[in-house]
């Protein structure tokens, strides 16, 4: 069983954000697995910072869609977004330099920070952009 499994609630209905959404939750599971399995440094290295590079392309995806069609909450959502990144930066850092190691807490607040994420904040989009026609 997954650590964070796909269900049909974090559906946006606009299809590349819900691959995109998808790919996120993939490298959170195989993130989490390297840790529970304790393999190496390097590793989990590699899998995090493939999860903050890609977590970086699906904001600038959403927020290209935002800003193109005059969302009027961006701001606020890209701040989020700004919030999000720099903390995970700061653990990414932390973890390399040996200060700091993967834990379930740190997990649990990948998992949770996307999950209400998803269903609460990027669901503010949906109807609008829906309206736009994005699919």
């Amino acid at each position: 069983m997954a650590f964070f499994a796909w269900g049909k609630e974090y559906e946006t209905g606009i299809k590349e954000v819900d691959a995109q959404h998808k790919k996120l939750i993939e490298l959170i599971n195989e993130l989490y697995e390297a840790m529970r399995c304790g393999k190496g440094m390097e590793v989990m290295g590699k899998i995090l910072s493939d999860l903050i590079k890609y977590t970086k392309t699906h904001f600038t995806y959403e927020e290209y869609l935002m800003g193109t069609y005059g969302f009027p909450e961006l701001s606020s959502h890209k701040s989020e977004h700004q919030g999000f990144t720099s903390k995970v930066l700061d653990f990414e850092r932390d973890f390399k330099e040996g200060k700091v190691g993967l834990t379930v807490q740190v997990m649990n607040f990948l998992k949770e920070w996307l999950a209400n994420h998803i269903l609460k904040t990027d669901k503010k989009y949906v109807p609008f952009l829906k309206s736009k026609g994005v699919a």
